[in-house]
């Protein structure tokens, strides 16, 4: 898959990157949920460069353990 097509596969709005929060709001997807014990549940929100950053590293460590890489499910596997 190239990069749009793995994009694609997410749901896209404004927010921040929890990478690079010096940009402000970009479009960013939910890539993870946080719960503090005092604050409740937060999104973990990740820009387009991050997904696919995130996405290639989940696709070599498929390749060095054998395992099937099928992307689109960041949110999934960081719950």
């Amino acid at each position: 898959m190239d990069r749009e097509q793995i994009l694609n596969l997410y749901a896209w709005a404004p927010g921040v990157c929890f990478r690079h929060p010096q940009l402000g709001e970009v479009p960013t997807t939910v890539v993870g949920v946080i719960h503090p014990r005092i604050d409740g549940e937060h999104e973990v929100r990740a820009c387009a460069d991050c997904v696919i950053a995130i996405e290639d590293m989940r696709r070599e460590e498929a390749a060095r353990s054998g395992s099937e890489y099928e992307p689109g499910r960041l949110g999934e596997v960081l719950r």
